[in-house]
């Protein structure tokens, strides 16, 4: 009898840099892999893509965590093209309130004294907050970078000291705002991380659970901030010319709506068009919800009580926006002089400007979004990536402006399209700037939640991000987000809804191949 013929090995469905991750993996470990990506380009929300007669990050240029992954140097990024550039400063912190800000470095003893400078009553906090934290920052970082198995988990967890242990299963049950007020009693310190963390995720600061959030200033001290030279979109460039380099095959402008599943096990895809793209194994680096209950319709019974939870689950709408402007001469921010008397060297335009509301504003935040409106001091985060990225200008050598703003839910009324919200964003940002940010009509563009759906078919224009906790995770709760293995044979999940979450990190990815490769070694074995 014959072998049935199919168009892939693995076929990986998601193009952003957890999919070309996976595929890239896959591929240079000898298996025919087939990248399969909706929009025309691949990259994702990680792209840098022209618009307005520059170059604009659909996302924020700033790359940490995937810095500490073994992936740069594996997928051998450095030599397809990703380099990356480091500021003096990694992160301003600014307030509505136009209180002092503060500067966040790299280097432990840099922050310290800044803080020196701007919050004097804080210095203190701060060194017991890094005494306590950098342990425990340390011993998760190891975990992220172990194989995904409980042994593997554990066995770096316990080469820690039990103490670290103790306080990373605390955390996880604790709200970031308990765990952050526990070290700082000056909420100019504890908001930026609240921004940086449970805003990002879209839940209040008090919400049990989130407490893995005060790692963050921790996890920044251990990595440092880097940007892609070029934007955003050259690490994305580099791993697609990694992929291609070891004879993976991407095929774009394809929209799947379906898995094919066959004998209790996946099959392949089926496109809109119709075509069927057949494979043993698929990976899909999407939305797990879409996946589970969209593109499942002959659900095997094994596989019926996982998709039962995803049913019962609430489905969620998108919450983040983003401005593009070409802004000409760079402007400058208001109220820097003690910080840059006392670092004179440090161009304050280059870090990412983070603005925080107070914890009242925040809440009252939270609230709006739920009846659909934006509050009057959103959360933003800012930066020029001209400054520190020369090639990030204009064609005719001006700067360009990143602004993102949280939160502008998808539902707002009225809709998106005929919205003046936007356009006032630039006021909320202007009471930073001297002189203000005033781009002409046609040079400023919005990304809101509607566009990220129509665009980048994230359903409700929602960007998924993995939410279980670390004790979770190390059970194996949910394997098919924490463990990569959905109760489908042959199905793997990657992408941000997995384990470790979302942002540039690329853990997902590299962790669901190691999966497969795995699964394949032991069948290869049996």
């Amino acid at each position: 009898m014959g072998t049935r013929k199919v168009d892939a090995d693995i076929i990986v469905v998601g193009g952003g840099h957890n999919g070309l991750i996976c595929a890239a993996y896959l591929a240079r470990s000898g298996h025919d892999t087939l990248l399969v990506e909706a929009r025309d380009a691949v990259g994702g929300c990680a792209s840098t893509v022209d618009a307005l007669g520059a170059r604009f990050n659909i996302c924020n240029c700033d790359h940490t965590l995937i810095r500490a992954m073994p992936v740069i140097d594996d997928l051998d990024l450095s030599g397809h093209g990703l380099t990356y550039l480091e500021g003096d400063a990694s992160y301003l912190h600014m307030f509505h309130d136009e209180t002092s800000p503060w500067l966040f470095f790299s280097d432990q003893q840099k922050t310290l004294d800044g803080l020196s400078v701007s919050h004097p009553h804080q210095v203190k906090a701060y060194q017991r907050y890094l005494d306590e934290v950098m342990p425990v920052a340390e011993m998760v970082l190891d975990m992220t970078r172990s194989r995904t198995t409980l042994a593997a988990m554990a066995k770096t967890a316990i080469g820690r000291r039990a103490k670290g242990i103790a306080t990373l299963l605390k955390w996880s049950r604790m709200s970031a705002l308990d765990v952050l007020t526990s070290y700082f009693d000056d909420w100019h310190m504890v908001l930026p991380a609240i921004s940086a963390g449970p805003t990002v995720w879209g839940v209040p600061p008090e919400t049990p659970g989130t407490g893995m959030a005060a790692l963050g200033y921790a996890t920044r001290h251990l990595i440092r901030t880097g940007r892609p030279e070029g934007g955003s979109g050259a690490l994305t460039d580099a791993v697609a010319a990694s992929f291609a380099a070891a004879g993976g095959r991407t095929k774009t402008s394809a929209i799947v709506t379906k898995l094919l599943v066959k004998d209790d096990a996946v099959a392949g895809v089926e496109l809109t068009n119709g075509e069927r793209l057949t494979a043993g194994i698929v990976v899909t680096a999407c939305d797990p919800n879409q996946v589970m209950l969209e593109w499942l319709d002959e659900m095997p019974a094994a596989a019926r009580k996982t998709q039962k939870r995803y049913r019962d689950q609430p489905i969620h709408d998108g919450y983040e926006s983003k401005i593009d402007a070409v802004i000409g001469d760079r402007s400058a921010l208001m109220g820097m002089e003690a910080l840059q008397e006392r670092f004179p060297t440090t161009d304050m335009l280059e870090p990412t400007v983070i603005v925080s509301p107070s914890l009242d504003e925040l809440t009252a935040a939270h609230k709006l979004r739920a009846d659909g409106r934006v509050a009057e001091n959103p959360t933003i985060l800012m930066n020029i990536p001209s400054v520190l990225d020369p090639t990030m200008r204009s064609q005719d050598g001006r700067h360009i402006l990143s602004l993102e703003v949280l939160f502008t839910p998808y539902s707002l009324p009225g809709g998106w399209p005929a919205s003046g919200e936007p356009r006032r964003w630039f006021d909320v940002a202007n009471k930073f700037w001297n002189p203000a940010i005033e781009p002409a009509e046609h040079e400023w563009r919005a990304m809101t939640p509607d566009i990220y759906e129509s665009d980048f078919h994230m359903p409700r224009g929602h960007a998924p991000s993995y939410a279980a906790s670390p004790l979770a995770t190390l059970l194996g709760k949910s394997p098919e987000v924490s463990r990569y293995r959905s109760p489908v044979e042959g199905l793997y999940l990657s992408g941000a809804g997995t384990w470790p979450g979302a942002g540039i990190f690329g853990a997902p990815g590299r962790n669901a191949a190691d999966a497969v490769l795995a699964d394949l070694r032991k069948t290869k074995r049996r």
